[in-house]
């Protein structure tokens, strides 16, 4: 559903009563993505130990950016695999330059669209999406299609900035609450497993297949 935006950051788009965040270009997107404080600001050693991965894992990083959580979940499965989605081809490129300069083998750039992340089906171990969930223009069939790239043990963890934090600097168009997260993933066949607040001003909540769809 769309209408006009009511909140700062807004998309003027309708999921489950909640607007949908805007989608920055890929030029803002860079620049945000790398500025030099954000290894103070998220904290991503801790998410990157929260994740806990074996070394032969298949991870799938949603909404990558230019490669900031990419790289670091490569370092983590040197045996395994980490597809890099991303539906702007300009990151894409980005992606695929940096990790061949940098010599990560095991990264595979994958340009997705905005319903559909075109990951292969029953592969994945574990799927991140950091900062970009609230972007989603398709939800539903994003995380349906996620779903079904998971394998029958996967994990789905979403990072988001906190809306539940009065505080913060982010505008309310690109924060959720922890409420609003469960109340969308778990309507689509998946079990909320924890939240770990470990980061400064972000929910970071694991979610599994429920018994249902873990046997289908």
């Amino acid at each position: 559903m769309e209408k006009s935006s009511e909140t700062e950051g807004g998309s003027g788009r309708y999921y489950m009563n909640r607007e949908i965040g805007d989608v920055m270009g890929s030029e803002h997107a860079a620049l945000w993505l790398d500025r030099p404080e954000r290894n103070v600001e998220e904290l991503p050693t801790r998410l990157m130990r929260v994740l806990d991965l074996n070394p032969s894992a298949v991870v799938a990083d949603i909404g990558s950016g230019t490669g900031f959580f990419t790289f670091r979940l490569a370092e983590l499965v040197p045996h395994g695999r980490v597809y890099s989605v991303e539906v702007q081809q300009s990151l894409v490129d980005t992606l695929g330059a940096r990790a061949q300069r940098n010599g990560f083998r095991n990264v595979t750039p994958v340009l997705g669209s905005v319903s559909d992340p075109a990951l292969p089906k029953n592969r994945i171990d574990l799927a991140l999406i950091v900062s970009s969930y609230h972007e989603f223009s398709f939800p539903k069939e994003m995380v349906s299609a996620i779903k079904a790239s998971l394998k029958p043990k996967g994990r789905l963890v979403i990072v988001e900035y906190r809306q539940e934090d009065e505080t913060s600097p982010i505008s309310d168009g690109h924060r959720m609450s922890e409420r609003q997260i469960r109340y969308e993933i778990e309507s689509l066949g998946f079990e909320w497993r924890e939240t770990r607040d470990v980061l400064p001003r972000q929910h970071v909540m694991i979610f599994s297949l429920d018994q249902a769809e873990a046997i289908r």
